[in-house]
């Protein structure tokens, strides 16, 4: 049991006994009636006399529940499953050809190593230019000239990581060869368990936290010959940039931070600290810290990939995807992530082809008119011109808008609900007084209100999300991709509730010289045609290819 649980159930043990005697007087018809008022209730006189001994039963439950403290690995026995009614699963499109073929000159100096794509450095690995160690050792003295600016990275591994540098160089010089991840250093958020190091969760109480697994996506990495170098910084319990060591930083602009919460994946593969890394998402954590610091983000389909291992911060909207230089970086990673484990049930089985080669003019695409001509006159700096670029492509998008007569107010307290359950003793037993921030924004407020949240309405909340998810549907199905500005709109908000995959494509720099981007939304299980399109115009463009330069910062 970890140290936290044994304090919770101590705490809750004292309280119990203390209060045995008096459990039938701990609140009053008189509390019952002020109470309501907190739910929009009315209840007069008779009413409350009559459900004043009910109401005790329940507070005696709770108690007894209360001594029975779940592992982090406990989930409930509800699981969400994103596909709408009468949802039929893709059918595979052939073999994947997602391999990088094209020719790869070694660069003089370590600096532009370091910002070469997965799939370039994939091809100097196997033509013999580099090895996997002096490519780890590239990565781990870039963390250390330039990291103390940053605060991406909460833990080196790196003992770990020349190990598995060193196992590398072996096993492709006898021609074994794992994929194309083989011998790429990486980073992964600190919310994923690795056995034997530290997982934060970016939070005081927590920092100290040593958890005896390691989350499923960093075994499969492991299998497929990537090289852990470090763990990077989440938000505090994966609430903005700001974690117990400070803020991470955006590299393009150091006076800014670098979005959450998966702060440091980001900040870090922006930066060159690492060939690519691994984030999540429930609520736009991998979409805007990849929009804020220029890189590549994909989320994926909400049970596409398996999150066992990670911290939850609410069981029906985390997503785990990856962080890369570029759209087929992030194909090559999810490809090597994705798929059942046996542990995370809401993890199907779906097909993932994409085609490198093929025709744009086979995707059907979309686009939000109304949010791009909103966007353009505001805050949407280098929308109208991506939206151009996609046209040059040979694609029309035809003009769609997203589903508008719902509960908007109503449907974060399924996050903080879920987020207050996983966190439930966490508040109980005081901890979370120890949180950095403890404002109105912050994470520890948010856990304290979840538990004046209504069982009732968190399940009326759930059933209107369905109607979302048919109604986002009815929009989607007829589209491969809809084309977004990434601020604007309640996109995110929706496509978070719904499940549905992003992208978030670096288009340019705005008048600050910050990066901007748009997000490319799929159909459930349509990632390949969001990294198609994203590769393309790529391909075509120069933006993926431009970096921060921090020795003039």
């Amino acid at each position: 049991m970890h140290k936290l649980q044994w304090l919770g159930m101590w705490v809750l043990l004292t309280v119990l006994i203390g209060c045995a005697s008096s459990q039938s007087t701990s609140f009053s018809k008189r509390d019952v009636r002020k109470a309501q008022k907190l739910y929009g209730l009315t209840f007069t006189k008779q009413p409350i006399d009559t459900m004043y001994r009910y109401l005790q039963r329940n507070y005696t439950g709770y108690d007894s529940l209360r001594q029975y403290v779940p592992d982090f690995q406990l989930e409930p026995a509800l699981y969400f499953d994103p596909r709408p009614t009468g949802f039929l699963m893709p059918l595979p499109t052939g073999p994947i050809n997602w391999t990088y073929d094209e020719p790869v000159k070694k660069p003089i100096d370590t600096d532009s190593i370091a910002f070469l794509s997965v799939g370039e450095l994939g091809r100097l690995l196997r033509s013999g230019a580099i090895t996997s160690k002096a490519l780890t050792q590239i990565y781990l003295d870039r963390i250390m000239a330039y990291d103390t600016r940053l605060l991406s990275v909460i833990t080196l591994t790196k003992d770990r990581a020349m190990k598995q540098a060193k196992r590398a160089d072996e096993e492709l010089q006898l021609g074994i060869d794992r994929g194309p991840l083989h011998g790429i250093p990486y980073g992964v958020k600190d919310l994923a368990a690795v056995a034997g190091y530290p997982t934060t969760w970016g939070a005081e109480p927590y920092k100290n936290q040593v958890l005896d697994y390691t989350a499923t996506v960093v075994e499969r990495l492991d299998s497929a010959g990537a090289v852990l170098i470090a763990k990077l910084v989440s938000g505090s319990l994966a609430r903005g940039d700001v974690w117990y060591g400070g803020r991470t930083k955006n590299p393009w602009d150091l006076s800014q931070g670098a979005s959450g919460s998966s702060a440091g994946s980001a900040s870090a593969t922006a930066a060159g600290l690492v060939a690519f890394s691994i984030g999540t998402e429930t609520l736009g954590s991998i979409t805007s810290p990849a929009t804020r610091c220029g890189v590549s983000g994909l989320r994926p389909t909400y049970g596409r990939v398996p999150r066992s291992g990670f911290m939850t911060l609410s069981w029906s909207m985390d997503k785990v995807g990856p962080i890369c230089r570029t759209a087929f970086d992030c194909g090559l990673v999810l490809s090597a992530i994705m798929g059942p484990d046996g542990k995370d049930q809401t993890v199907v089985e779906a097909p993932f082809s994409p085609q490198k080669n093929r025709p744009l003019s086979e995707l059907r695409v979309a686009y939000l008119k109304e949010t791009f001509e909103k966007d353009s006159s505001s805050t949407g700096e280098g929308n109208d011109l991506a939206l151009e670029e996609i046209q040059r492509l040979g694609i029309e998008p035809v003009p769609v808008s997203l589903p508008d007569d719902f509960p908007w107010e109503a449907f974060d307290i399924i996050l903080r609900s879920e987020a207050g359950a996983f966190f439930d003793e966490f508040v109980r037993s005081g901890w979370v007084d120890e949180m950095v921030q403890q404002g109105y924004g912050s994470r520890a407020n948010s856990l304290r209100q979840s538990r004046f949240i209504p069982a009732v309405e968190y399940l009326q909340a759930n059933r209107q999300r369905k109607r979302l998810m048919e109604e986002m549907h009815k929009i989607i199905s007829e589209y491969d991709v809809l084309v977004s500005p990434s601020r604007g709109s309640r996109q995110l908000f929706i496509t978070n509730l719904t499940g549905h995959p992003a992208f978030s494509l670096p288009t340019g720099f705005d008048s600050q010289g910050r990066p901007t981007s748009i997000t490319l939304i799929g159909q459930l299980y349509g990632e390949a045609a969001l990294l198609e399109l994203a590769h393309h115009f790529q391909v075509n463009t120069s933006f993926d290819d431009q970096h921060p330069s921090l020795d003039k910062k």
